[in-house]
């Protein structure tokens, strides 16, 4: 007899290591415990790559600042992307609004044919907008699935769930996990390049300069992966680990475990968060830097920034002294340097970004490049550079 929930969940994470019981959306595992009659919902990730009609939902919340998961989403899973709910901009292409994802419309309400709706955004503090719950109500009601990578979990409101199991729909967070080891400290496969990419600051592009990488790697036909830790990463690829909602015990254990699982391949690119400067998200970067044990690190800034993100007053460090911290951190755990420079050109023009890019390169002797503008070709590069001198 179950005689409390913790023998529920030692079940529920049996179960998501047997993929044969994982072939659905959702499997249902009704309980007789302690406290009374109990469900558990288990999710299989790899469901966030089947779908095929996204809906993103911004409504209100349309701006770079906030919506970088509709931005990415679009620009990485363009075909799989249906429509934007923002009622405001109703009328206009995604291209317009968002700079990405031309051809795909802006509508006011949730569209017939819709398989999932992504919740396109990443507020401060990760709550879902009040104004929001008819939307995901309504979705819910007609079946569809809805994903969430906030911190305020879908799957815990009672209303919510009640609605996904009436009506057949699910109620996906990205950021759940059940993280709970702590790391080992044993080396990876010999053979495995880990790179990783360090930030300047939050939001400056770790995430699309890791894929850009990955992506150029392989169509050079180098066996490489993109290893996702953040919500917008996993929506992209359909797996990774959520890391700024691990415990801080398990950040480090987390990461390890992400490149272990990962690390038959011959190059692995993993997705930076936060900066190691950063008042109230540097230590996550340092659980990753840790946790990772990467060889050589690109360090990810954007061209003008001045202040942390959303802490109004407080000034970036300079490049040097966050370049040299990245390296000691690192070197802590295994030897590291970093290996080239991506640079955010968004804000600025093309003249602007091309002096801008000449100076960095002559200031620090490393490749730079704007991985829109340019490509990541120089970066793709330093990175075959070190695994040639790595093999050696």
């Amino acid at each position: 007899m179950l005689r409390t929930g913790e023998a529920a969940r030692r079940l529920a994470g049996r179960l998501r290591e047997c993929p044969l019981l994982l072939e659905s959306a959702q499997i249902r595992l009704p309980l007789l415990g302690y406290l009374g009659f109990m469900e558990i919902i288990v999710t299989h990730p790899a469901q966030l790559t089947s779908y095929r009609r996204i809906l993103l939902l911004t409504d209100g919340y349309s701006t770079p600042f906030l919506a970088k998961t509709a931005i990415s989403l679009l620009r990485y899973r363009t075909d799989d992307v249906i429509g934007v709910l923002d009622a405001e901009h109703a009328g206009q292409d995604a291209g317009e609004l968002f700079g990405a994802g031309h051809g795909i419309p802006v509508v006011d309400s949730v569209v017939e044919g819709t398989d999932a709706v992504f919740i396109g955004i990443a507020p401060p503090g990760g709550k879902l907008p009040a104004a929001w719950r008819p939307t995901i109500i309504e979705a819910l009601t007609r079946g569809i699935d809805v994903v969430s990578g906030l911190h305020d979990f879908l799957s815990l409101d009672p209303e919510l769930t009640a609605i996904a199991e009436q009506h057949g729909g699910t109620l996906i967070d990205v950021r759940k996990n059940d993280e709970k080891e702590t790391a080992t400290g044993q080396p990876f496969r010999e053979g495995c390049l880990r790179i990783h990419t360090v930030g300047q600051d939050c939001s400056v592009g770790k995430m699309v300069a890791s894929l850009e990488i990955q992506r150029e790697l392989s169509r050079r036909g180098h066996d490489a992966k993109f290893l996702a830790t953040g919500q917008t990463g996993i929506m992209i690829s359909g797996e990774g680990v959520p890391i700024d909602c691990v415990v801080a015990d398990f950040v480090n254990g987390a990461a390890e475990r992400l490149v272990r699982q990962n690390d038959d391949h011959d190059i692995v690119l993993i997705e930076g968060q936060g900066s190691l400067s950063h008042p109230s998200f540097s230590a996550v970067t340092l659980g990753l830097l840790h946790g990772a044990a990467p060889q050589g690190l690109i360090f990810v800034y954007e061209v003008g920034r001045r202040e942390v993100k959303g802490l109004d007053g407080i000034e970036l460090r300079p490049f040097r002294q966050l370049i040299a911290a990245y390296e000691n951190a690192a070197a802590l755990r295994h030897p590291c340097r970093v290996i080239g420079i991506a640079m955010n050109g968004r804000k600025v023009s093309d003249e602007e970004a091309a002096a801008e890019k000449a100076r960095m390169e002559s200031e620090f002797g490393l490749p730079v490049c704007d991985v829109f503008r340019d490509g990541p070709g120089e970066l793709v590069d330093a990175v075959i550079a070190l695994q040639q001198e790595l093999q050696r």
